[in-house]
């Protein structure tokens, strides 16, 4: 695992893609279920949380921290990926410098939302349905993911590990 920085010099020489870990937070709602989705916080575009990888931690867990961190989501992560999506994470004060990055999705089951976090000052957060969700996020990939992933977590068979794990 490259550093941030490494891994942003890597691929804006033309090397592969950024990887980042994403969280598809969800809950049981009447019938269904509902997404959480964030603001970013440069564009106040809706999102999911996601985030470089962590060291010390693998990917889902990096996922449920980035979901702490950026939302206050305690809750239950599925330890197999959902799906991934790419998109390209504009950078620079002038926000001139584009560099390909893949986001790996992993599921969780919220039990609770913090009122304070670390970013709850920078970002806004609401439940929609997958529908809505889906047509909030700008990437088509993560719209895509929202409408079948939000149809699939709520089966029995959701597993996963409990907890926030801090850092």
């Amino acid at each position: 695992m490259l550093p941030k920085s490494a891994a942003i010099a890597e691929a804006k020489d033309g090397g592969d893609a950024c990887t980042q870990y994403g969280a598809l937070c969800w809950r049981r709602a009447g019938d269904g279920v509902e997404v959480l989705l964030v603001t970013s916080r440069d564009t106040g575009r809706w999102v999911i949380p996601k985030g470089w990888p962590m060291a010390g931690l693998g990917p889902s867990e990096t996922a449920r921290q980035e979901a702490y961190e950026e939302a206050g989501v305690d809750g239950k992560v599925r330890d197999a990926c959902a799906g991934l999506y790419s998109y390209t994470k504009v950078l620079g004060p002038d926000r001139s410098t584009g560099v390909p990055c893949v986001v790996a999705v992993y599921p969780i089951e919220v039990r609770k939302l913090a009122g304070k976090f670390p970013e709850a000052q920078e970002r806004r957060r609401k439940w929609f349905s997958p529908k809505k969700a889906a047509s909030k996020v700008d990437e088509p990939e993560l719209g895509a993911l929202l409408l079948n992933v939000a149809r699939t977590v709520a089966s029995p068979d959701n597993k996963g590990s409990r907890g926030r794990k801090s850092g």
